[in-house]
């Protein structure tokens, strides 16, 4: 039978009233818990596994109702990283880069509206690349060795410069921050507690989503309450409830873009959506940014990011489903539910039981077109949060961190750790240091670390397994003309002010 034909069978499962109500229900919870910081996909999906049970659910009908919460996590997680400048998940923190300035300027509306369009387009593609192009993406993520993913991160780390400010100083300094404070906990090879001073609460490191919220609601609270002592804080100022479609237009190249760089990074077995978001916002301000207008307001800096978290969680849909190895930390969540039903995922499930695959398939078509037609009415709503004044937002926002925060592990401990990066957040903001290397390099060293110790254990020690093929390569390569773009556009840009000046010292003088 061909994709058509088992796409029809898809959407007849998907669309029983019982499905039907479950995606519903799905997308609308999980959009909820995707806007309040500290729970995001993860616990939201764990969270939601024993309702599925306790329903007794049908293996595919309970797929369908976590996925659908999985998207709409997704989808919710820009809310706040727009009107608060707090991400409701990792991977919505490259949104508040441009998000956030949008709506100080009084674009809330224009920032909620493209964000969603840009969350239902990178979905789409990703559904439609689940649906027609995964066995040949799989193919490719099957090379990806320990060798390729160290190279992939270098990548990474080495295009945060591009992110984050015009001074490589600072950035140097977060980024190394952000891999100390991931290095912290029991090395995973030696099982040596490393930089735990002793406190058994840090032998599993920082949680991350703590690290998170603290670093950024935490440290935008006592921002505020700096600003409230010194001067009186300016209401944001919201013009209209609904966006325009010209200031929507010009960012669908944006969009297709970074759907397909997410849509990549998803695939990747490991690689996540919050590496989709980081590599698409990177690659869209080095392709567009043309007058360094990103992290100041650019639409093309919602929609980028969005558009790439999307797509990769999709994308990460593909190995969990067709190689039974998961994508991101959610999807990993998804496997251990399909494992606990009796379902063994790969290469079989789609020849044994494709009612189940294709109507989850035919299931998130269904969810994209629920989450936008959920979110765009809503911007009014959404916008209305600007108009709640400082004194009663912020101790809202303290509260939901805190109650996010201790749903995850019910530990006391781990509201002082929140506590505490809030306050090494509000210095390096302070500093004007940016916090998103320092959340990139927590989130990727452990990962990054055993990367490389597989790589060297594979090859008795020798270093030249890191550049021995060609996939390596490649990202080195990309690596270096990344490296080599930033340094030629830094001197540009130094040679342009200096011409700058003179010709001003000229115009005085006269």
């Amino acid at each position: 039978m061909d994709i058509l034909g088992y796409l029809l069978i898809g959407f007849a499962e998907a669309l029983t009233p019982q499905n039907l109500a479950l995606a519903l229900i799905g997308c609308f919870i999980g959009t909820i818990v995707g806007a309040l910081p500290g729970l995001g996909p993860v616990n939201g999906v764990a969270v939601l596994i024993p309702l599925a049970f306790s329903l007794d659910l049908p293996p595919g009908s309970s797929l369908i109702l976590l996925t659908c919460v999985y998207y709409g996590c997704m989808y919710g997680g820009r809310i706040s990283s727009i009107m608060l400048n707090i991400p409701g998940d990792e991977p919505a923190m490259m949104t508040c880069l441009d998000g956030y300035p949008m709506a100080k300027s009084g674009k809330a509306p224009e920032a909620l509206a493209i964000s969603g369009i840009a969350s239902f387009t990178g979905a789409f593609i990703a559904t439609i690349g689940l649906m027609l192009f995964a066995p040949l993406l799989v193919r490719f993520a099957i090379h990806f060795g320990p060798a390729e993913y160290f190279a992939l991160f270098v990548m990474a780390f080495a295009t945060i410069g591009g992110i984050t400010g015009a001074n490589p100083a600072k950035t140097l300094i977060a980024a190394t921050i952000g891999l100390a404070l991931g290095a912290v906990g029991i090395d995973p090879q030696s099982g040596v507690p490393r930089f735990t001073f002793g406190s058994f609460h840090l032998f599993d490191g920082f949680h991350p989503i703590v690290a998170l919220v603290g670093l950024f609601a935490i440290s935008e609270v006592l921002i505020m309450l700096e600003q409230q002592m010194h001067e009186r804080s300016q209401a944001i100022k919201v013009n209209r409830a609904f966006a325009r479609w010209s200031d929507i237009k010009p960012t669908f190249p944006a969009m297709l873009r970074s759907s397909g760089v997410g849509f990549i990074a998803g695939v990747l077995p490991g690689a996540g959506a919050s590496l989709g978001s980081f590599l698409a916002y990177t690659m869209e301000k080095r392709y567009s940014d043309k007058k360094g207008t990103f992290g100041t307001g650019d639409p093309r800096g919602v929609a980028a990011p969005e558009a790439g978290n999307n797509s990769a969680a999709g994308g990460a849909l593909v190995p969990m489903l067709a190689l039974g190895v998961p994508g991101s930390g959610t999807t990993a969540v998804l496997l251990a539910l399909l494992i606990s039903l009796n379902i063994q995922p790969g290469p079989l499930l789609f020849q044994n039981q494709p009612d189940i695959v294709w109507g989850l398939i035919a299931s998130l078509f269904i969810a994209n077109l629920v989450l936008l037609v959920l979110n765009l009415p809503l911007v009014g709503v959404f916008t209305r949060m600007l108009a709640v004044p400082l004194w009663a937002l912020m101790p809202l926002v303290v509260m939901v961190s805190f109650v996010g925060i201790y749903s995850i592990s019910n530990s006391s401990f781990d509201l002082m750790v929140m506590v505490a990066f809030g306050v090494v957040g509000f210095v390096l903001r302070k500093l004007d240091i940016s916090l998103v290397p320092v959340v990139l390099g927590l989130l990727l060293c452990r990962e990054m670390e055993s990367s490389l110790r597989r790589a060297l254990s594979i090859s008795g020690g020798d270093p030249w397994i890191l550049v021995q093929s060609n996939i390596s390569i490649g990202l080195y390569t990309a690596t270096a003309l990344f490296l080599a773009t930033a340094v030629f556009l830094s001197m540009r840009k130094r040679r342009e002010a200096r011409i700058s000046r003179e010709v001003e010292d000229e115009y005085v003088g006269d």
